[in-house]
């Protein structure tokens, strides 16, 4: 099979094979780690699915810095940035090179479904970094995002720049208002300041399926968060109509409707 699949690696035109990979496995199971890199290093088309199996091999014949050289050279055109970074990434962190890993690897590697998602992975494997800084960097990662990492600020209890990320770039208004509901009796500033965020998006006409209930919600969640925090609900009314451009807007008719409602 060895021989079958040096033929097809160097071959020229389709470099498929279907035992490629079963032999690359059972070369490294079997601990034949010189033979498995000898053998990965012939593909013509350096594609990280084969490379892989040598970046591992010669991390256990202890050449991590060769790993991460043979990792790094099989970027390229549709190579999977996300693979080879968590396999850098992985190598650094096993020399203990925590700093370095962080620093080059940690976001690309790190990436998941959602913004919260990957600040709770980073967070989470890099303990020593305040979460604070980890945020930071993520932030500056993605210019004009910032409003997406909100939900990620607000985990993490920094509550001042999640106000500040969610005044920024846009941000979604369900989001901040289940934040705003949340914490209407606990932080009832910060509160006040979601759902104020959530009328001004939802105003802006951004969101997804916004209706007449998730602006009632948030003109709601604002009233309760005031009372909490004793703020007059002249006030809060002041500051709703300043945030409406049109009366005849969505989030216009809604809070005139619950303004008239609560007079009655």
């Amino acid at each position: 099979m060895e021989y079958a699949v040096t033929h097809v690696l160097q071959a020229k035109g389709v470099n498929y094979f279907v035992g490629k990979v079963p032999c690359l496995s059972a070369l490294f199971t079997a601990g034949r780690f010189e033979e498995l890199v000898e053998l990965a290093e012939r593909d013509r088309l350096k594609s990280w699915w084969y490379r892989r199996w040598a970046v591992d091999a010669l991390v256990s014949l202890g050449r991590p810095g060769d790993a991460l050289s043979l990792a790094e050279a099989s970027r390229g055109l549709n190579a999977p940035e996300h693979a080879i970074a968590r396999a850098c990434e992985t190598i650094l962190l096993g020399c203990g090179m925590r700093n370095e890993a962080y620093e080059r690897y940690a976001i690309s590697a790190n990436r998941a479904g959602t913004y919260l998602a990957t600040f709770r992975g980073i967070a989470k494997k890099y303990p020593e970094r305040p979460q604070e800084t980890i945020l930071s960097d993520l932030i500056r990662s993605e210019p004009g995002s910032e409003g997406k990492w909100f939900a990620a600020a607000k985990d993490a209890g920094l509550f001042d720049q999640a106000v500040a990320l969610s005044r920024q770039s846009p941000t979604d208004p369900k989001t901040l208002i289940r934040a705003a509901r949340d914490y209407e009796t606990t932080q009832p500033q910060f509160a006040m300041e979601c759902a104020v965020s959530a009328l001004h998006w939802m105003e802006t006409g951004y969101g997804y399926e916004i209706s007449v209930t998730d602006v009632i919600d948030a003109y709601d969640a604002l009233v309760a968060a005031a009372l909490v925090g004793r703020v007059p609900k002249s006030a809060v009314d002041d500051c709703v109509r300043s945030l409406i451009r049109n009366a005849n807007s969505l989030v216009g008719r809604a809070v005139h409707m619950r303004m008239e409602a609560a007079r009655r």
